[in-house]
């Protein structure tokens, strides 16, 4: 059986995460407040989510 293809995988972008100001540096998106720094939560349209530990935080309308 031969062996399966796999699909090749986007780069890491952590520079769309932080902003440059000035001197130093802002960051775009929150921290996960469980798993600690590092993580970034990643914004949806309603809510707010990790994808290390499915944290999930949801806008109020």
């Amino acid at each position: 059986m031969p062996k399966k293809q796999r699909k090749p995988k986007k780069p890491l972008t952590l520079y769309k995460r932080y902003k440059k100001l000035g001197d130093g540096i802002e960051r775009t998106n929150k921290f996960c407040p469980k798993c600690g720094k590092g993580f970034f939560l990643a914004q949806h349209n309603n809510r707010v989510s990790c994808g290390n530990c499915a944290y999930t935080e949801f806008q109020k309308k």
